[in-house]
């Protein structure tokens, strides 16, 4: 079991808040999973990954694909299927319990300037800690990332 990972955007976008964790993750040998819940976002990302930055290469295909399990980074709204480590949830996507069990680390990324993601995030740390997992939860309002909050 591994931990869940909120961070509270405040002054980065989640698209470089994930390349960071992304970049980390896929240098520990993850295979890793970016849940979203809007497909047209999702390709515009998929897009920004296989061309900015230029110097910067991040290997992912999209959901649906004759090769999603092989992928190092999949892109998606459906379940983890590349036998990811790390699932990364963007515009709003949630995790049960039961699959984060399986997981070394998900990421909740989130605008914390949007009421309604706010109130989703702290509805997803309460199920998944009650449920017994660790989180901890991080915040970027100081300019810089800080550990807020730990539970587990």
């Amino acid at each position: 079991m591994g931990v869940v990972m909120f961070y509270q955007l405040t002054g980065s976008t989640a698209e470089q808040t994930a390349r960071v964790l992304l970049a980390r993750a896929l240098a520990q040998g993850w295979r890793l999973m970016i849940r979203g819940t809007d497909g047209a976002e999702l390709k515009r990302l998929d897009a920004r990954l296989w061309s900015t930055p230029e110097d910067s290469f991040l290997p992912h295909g999209m959901e649906g694909g004759p090769h999603d399990a092989r992928q190092p980074v999949l892109l998606g709204t459906g379940p983890v299927t590349n036998g990811a480590k790390g699932l990364l949830l963007i515009d709003g996507a949630e995790v049960e319990a039961a699959e984060a069990l399986g997981l070394e680390r998900v990421w909740v990324l989130f605008d914390g300037r949007n009421p309604d993601r706010l109130s989703q995030a702290r509805g997803q740390w309460k199920q998944l800690t009650d449920a017994g997992l660790p989180a901890q939860y991080w915040s970027e309002e100081s300019g810089k990332w800080e550990k807020k909050a730990e539970k587990g």
